[in-house]
């Protein structure tokens, strides 16, 4: 896949493109639909799919205190791209420069830079100036633009749609089943490993140490069955979210011990994929008590991956 960071023409380039918009933070099921359909059009013509989304959001801009918090990585949200046959993605600055423009104008800018044959998105979303410009006006107006508009029906669950919005709420209350579901895949996190305290190797459960980034959503603090995927291979994990209180003075992290793996990954990146809650964390009355548990965590984390299917 193919990836851009600022405008670009890429009609001469690619003269069959199918233009798949929207944010598609999380890359849930009801963006998953939309791209599929862009995906399926474009070889339905023999083309390519753009994705063409915004590398921060619009609220970034105009209203920074109510900005919602991410649930996928940029790194993370291309590789869903990608996993489902994208073959261009453009995530641009959304600037004030750009907010001014009129919907007239972004319709122009879709022809002038990429000249879509398709263009396909959700019943939600906005373009132009202020957001006025609307899935009806994407489809009383293609035609002026040369191209065809399709408006992706929403994915409803319990008679509401799958929206961003509704998945940040599943997962800040720690509803993985729920979030799993409404994702299409279970709550992902991706990053690179730091330098913790090391106290993990002491007491035989060494783990790689991931930042909480402040602008994510998170689960609650606690333990966690994961798979973890380094470089291609799956791995059992038991991970902890939270300041560790048996040890004091630690800042909140990511921590997951990696079953069965040994090697030095500092400054990797790992994918962390969280499948099912075990208990909340605690302060132990002592490290040998917090061994006795981590023993009995990792057993059911065996347990719990009997129904996994790792590659």
């Amino acid at each position: 896949m193919e990836t851009y960071t600022k405008l670009t023409v890429l009609k001469h380039t690619y003269p069959r493109l199918v233009v798949a918009l929207g944010m598609f933070d999380g890359v849930h099921i009801g963006h998953q639909s939309i791209i599929r359909r862009a995906v399926e059009l474009a070889r339905s013509i023999d083309g390519k799919c753009l994705v063409f989304t915004f590398s921060n959001h619009p609220r970034a801009i105009f209203a920074p205190d109510s900005l919602p918090p991410v649930i996928s990585s940029a790194r993370l949200r291309q590789q869903h791209m990608e996993e489902l046959g994208v073959d261009l993605y453009m995530a641009i600055p959304f600037t004030r420069e750009f907010a001014k423009h009129s919907p007239e104008d972004f319709l122009a800018m879709l022809q002038s830079h990429f000249a879509p044959r398709y263009v396909v998105t959700g019943p939600n979303y906005t373009f132009g100036c202020k957001g006025k410009g609307s899935d009806r006006t994407l489809l009383r107006e293609a035609h002026n633009y040369g191209f065809q508009a399709e408006i992706c029906p929403a994915v409803l669950r319990d008679g509401r749609p799958v929206s961003s919005t509704r998945i940040r709420r599943l997962i800040l209350a720690g509803d993985l089943a729920t979030a799993e579901d409404f994702l299409g895949r279970p709550f992902t996190v991706l990053g690179r490993v730091i330098h913790g305290d090391q106290r993990g190797r002491t007491i035989g459960f060494p783990t790689a140490n991931l930042v909480i980034p402040d602008d994510r959503v998170m689960l609650p603090n606690g333990v966690y069955a994961a798979e973890v995927i380094y470089e291609g291979q799956h791995y059992l994990g038991l991970a902890n979210i939270g300041n560790n209180p048996t040890f004091e003075g630690c800042n909140r992290r990511l921590e997951v011990n990696l079953q069965g793996f040994h090697a030095d990954i500092y400054d990797r990146l790992i994918e962390v994929r969280f499948r099912a809650k075990l208990r909340d964390e605690i302060k132990f009355p002592s490290v040998e008590a917090l061994v006795t548990q981590m023993h009995k965590d990792k057993a059911h984390v065996t347990q719990l991956a009997q129904k996994w299917q790792l590659r």
